[in-house]
């Protein structure tokens, strides 16, 4: 016979309630930790990379609202696996979640690279209104089909950080060896007589530091989180224009989706959607500030303008858009879906 002592009764006792309480609201009894990788530097909840915060914020509200049946854990910096590597891990059900850039999937997945395709998205009004879209709802299928499950939905702009001459209009970046994140942006780079390089953001510091490349045209928060500025000599910011806008959303495996309870999964979309009045505007803030952070490191600065991303445009429609239309399938519809918003 088991004896039981009287601090584990009162124990027990005490416990009940919360039980009892997590089996009204319809939580399982067993508590579940998830992992959440991402390739950003961490910091808090309050504090550093927007990107780690949003993963962090998510993570808090949903083990509040599930009772604390769903847990967390987060790896920022790839310190979990590398950041290539997660987009696969998530298909397969071998990562759980990860704020990941949508076009770094496009090996994998064609349709993914319209989360950086140049001049599509030009403005953050035009980005936010993606997810109810028709072509939102047509990118959601697709990623579900793929395995991948998207949460929040952020876009950012990107300016582009050079440690040789400025990069506003096609003609600066001839001869120049630059990163532009996705196939797409390569193809109008190369188009204007550039050199491109493929390496994700978390390395440009180094690419930058060794001369491997010139350029980086990336968010403003990358721009800001990976200190670029201690090694550049000008900066295009984009508080009003960008040919560069990126989705960087939270995704999740779908076969760790579907194996939550259904109020489970209500929690997770419901927060995942709630965290995009948070993103926006921080992104929005750091195109604000990065002016200042890189002015204040004698970096010259200037706003990319209106007449620059017409330049790109025309350049972008006769070799991105027209590759994306004739190589993916459903290319060319999927594009007009876009360009309707």
């Amino acid at each position: 016979m088991m004896i039981v002592s009287r601090r584990a009764l009162v124990g027990a006792a005490l416990a009940a309630p919360a039980i009892i309480a997590a089996s009204r609201l319809g939580w399982a009894a067993d508590a579940r930790t998830l992992k959440i990788s991402h390739q950003f530097p961490g910091g808090t909840l309050e504090e550093g990379d927007f990107r780690d915060r949003i993963t962090r914020r998510f993570a808090a509200e949903v083990e509040k609202r599930t009772a604390g049946t769903l847990r967390f854990e987060i790896y920022p910096s790839s310190s979990l696996m590398k950041t290539l590597a997660q987009f696969s891990a998530l298909r397969k059900g071998a990562l759980d979640l990860s704020l990941y850039p949508m076009p770094y999937a496009g090996g994998e997945v064609p349709e993914a690279n319209l989360g950086l395709m140049p001049c599509l998205v030009t403005s953050y009004e035009q980005g936010r209104r993606w997810r109810t879209a028709p072509i939102g709802q047509e990118l959601t299928r697709i990623m579900d089909s793929k395995g991948v499950k998207l949460l929040t939905w952020i876009w950012q702009a990107g300016g582009t950080a050079s440690r040789a001459g400025a990069v506003m209009n096609p003609e600066d970046v001839k001869g120049m060896k630059i990163r532009g994140g996705s196939r797409e942006m390569d193809m109008m780079l190369k188009a204007a007589g550039a050199a491109v390089s493929t390496i994700p953001s978390n390395e440009l510091y180094a690419g930058m530091q060794t001369g491997a490349v010139d350029a980086a045209i990336t968010s403003s928060t990358s721009l800001i989180s990976f200190k670029l500025e201690e090694l550049s000599k000008h900066l295009t910011v984009p508080k009003q224009h960008s040919y560069w806008f990126m989705l960087e959303p939270l995704m999740m495996s779908k076969t760790i989706f579907d194996s939550l309870t259904p109020d489970q999964q209500k929690v997770v979309e419901q927060v995942g959607l709630e965290m995009e009045d948070f993103g926006y505007p921080a992104a929005q803030a750091d195109d604000s500030r990065i002016a200042q952070i890189y002015g204040k490191a004698g970096v010259s600065t200037a706003d990319m303008t209106a007449d620059a991303v017409r330049r790109w445009t025309d350049i972008a429609r006769e070799t991105a858009w027209k590759d994306f239309a004739e190589r993916t399938k459903d290319g060319a519809r999927l594009l007009k879906l876009a360009e309707q918003v």
